[in-house]
């Protein structure tokens, strides 16, 4: 799937919004890209689960998607892969079994983070620390939007490697002209 398909989903959807916004870690911007609006747009949703699947397919890894705004995608993403997966949250219940990591996970079991979008990555990175205590082994994280705000060098401190399909600066690009 080419960006530029992705990019025109994402616009027509409305989840690229201007103005000024408070960024969940602390920061503001310009910009927003709304991940409930594209997660909840079927377009958008079979674009970014038929490009993850894409990237998936040379790997038998699990996918793992990050609670709450990777969920969606993960699930969608499961289907088009044909592959189970699990979910990360992002902090323990205090009821049930209080699991950290939701669904079936095996000792030494490959995962692929899926999540929304990356700022500072701090989320897929807490998502991988969990994943990695419960005994999986990632490498790996596919992201929806970059805002290339520090995301892939903080994934990369953690040793995981970011694949996103679109960046900030691709999905701005004709903003600024």
């Amino acid at each position: 799937m080419a960006s530029e398909e992705l990019i025109a989903a994402l616009k027509a959807a409305d989840a690229v919004q201007f103005g000024e916004f408070e960024l969940s870690h602390g920061g503001t911007s310009e910009y927003y890209v709304d991940k409930y609006l594209f997660e909840t747009d079927p377009t958008c949703l079979d674009l970014i689960a038929e490009a993850f699947a894409e990237r998936v397919a040379d790997s038998d890894a699990k996918l793992a998607g990050v609670a709450l705004g990777g969920v969606p995608l993960v699930a969608a993403t499961a289907l088009k892969a044909k592959r189970p997966y699990v979910i990360a949250r992002k902090q323990q219940k205090e009821y049930g079994t209080a699991n950290l990591v939701e669904g079936h996970l095996e000792e030494g079991e490959e995962v692929i983070v899926v999540e929304d979008i990356a700022t500072t990555g701090q989320s897929a990175v807490d998502a991988v620390e969990a994943l990695r205590d419960a005994g999986a082994v990632v490498n790996r994280a596919l992201i929806v939007v970059d805002r290339e705000e520090g995301g892939r060098e903080n994934l990369a401190e953690a040793g995981v490697e970011m694949e996103a399909l679109v960046t900030a600066s691709e999905l701005l690009a004709d903003a600024e002209e």
